[in-house]
């Protein structure tokens, strides 16, 4: 489905965008979003100050973020539909207080977080990364979160964890997709330990100042952003530590498709259309994908003698 492309006067001007911020850090507790959100927030049991003092960075080469709009109202989380638009449309239903997160298999402390505990694991940095879906389309997202390493510490994984596979959350009664088969629910992705651990690999819980909204994956989720979108889970309920490589919902789908690394790689293409360009949602023009999302200088080691066309 084709997207319409943003007049200028939708784009978020520099100096509105720093008003809005020093707005939402006195002003949103309780999980309460600012008047303009498009959907609700998730509610947390303690009141927070939330995104109050980040610190933030720039990992998008000073592009200019995607308008708010286009990154909550168009969005893959098929669980409540196939269309771009459903998450925005019907994500609201979803139940997110409370909420748990079970880490779990090869570590050496398994345990049971709530949201807001692992909330309070380290203060939130505001890092803005490029996203690139597998369909070419791609935005730039100022997002909050942590480290996800800051989180894996916690539980102290054994020598013999190799991968970690991260499950999204099912609920049936507020979630329509997941009473379809278009994938295996629940949701599953993996990442290489090393992957997982990697220091651009954020937990994120929020965007643009605000409480992560409901259909980009509250109440918090994962972003790698040297990878295609789809390997960012999305309200995240599990995640395991195991010794094999962990078969993700879209490996199961369409393994052709759709292979376990899924690192941006604009040599490789999909089966059914070209890797080389992109198109950033607010702008006409397609421009060239970047190798692993332009994050190579950072990310590349990870992969050292790996033919990255066989291990897509």
């Amino acid at each position: 489905m084709k997207t319409s492309t943003p007049s200028p006067a939708e784009i978020t001007p520099p100096e509105v965008y720093a008003r809005r911020r020093e707005f939402l850090k006195t002003s949103i507790g309780a999980g309460l979003v600012a008047a303009g959100a498009v959907s609700p927030a998730p509610t947390f049991a303690a009141p927070l100050k939330f995104g109050a003092g980040a610190s933030r960075r720039d990992y998008a080469s000073g592009e200019t973020p995607t308008p708010l709009q286009h990154v909550t109202g168009y969005n893959n989380f098929y669980e409540f539909g196939t269309a771009k638009e459903d998450p925005a449309r019907l994500a609201h239903r979803l139940k997110t207080a409370p909420w748990q997160v079970s880490l779990e298999g090869l570590v050496k402390k398994p345990v049971m977080l709530g949201s807001e505990e692992i909330l309070q694991l380290a203060p939130l940095e505001e890092r803005i990364y490029r996203l690139r879906c597998v369909e070419g389309w791609s935005m730039v997202i100022p997002w909050l979160g942590f480290p996800l390493d800051v989180l894996l510490k916690r539980v102290e994984p054994l020598g013999s964890a190799k991968y970690v596979e991260f499950v999204s959350a099912v609920q049936p009664e507020t979630m329509p997709g997941v009473k379809g088969r278009v994938l295996d629910w629940p949701y599953v992705e993996g990442l290489r330990l090393d992957e997982a651990r990697h220091p651009l690999t954020l937990l994120a819980f929020g965007l643009y100042g605000e409480v992560l909204p409901k259909q980009n994956g509250a109440p918090l989720r994962l972003v790698v952003p040297w990878k295609y979108g789809f390997k960012s889970a999305k309200s995240l309920v599990a995640i395991r530590f195991t010794e094999h490589e962990p078969r993700s919902a879209w490996m199961k789908a369409a393994p052709r498709e759709y292979g376990f690394y899924s690192n941006v790689n604009p040599a490789v293409d999909h089966p059914r259309w070209s890797q080389a360009s992109e198109r950033r949602i607010g702008e006409f023009r397609k421009r060239p994908t970047l190798l692993f999302n332009g994050y190579g200088a950072e990310v590349a080691r990870l992969y050292s003698g790996m033919d990255l066309a066989k291990h897509f």
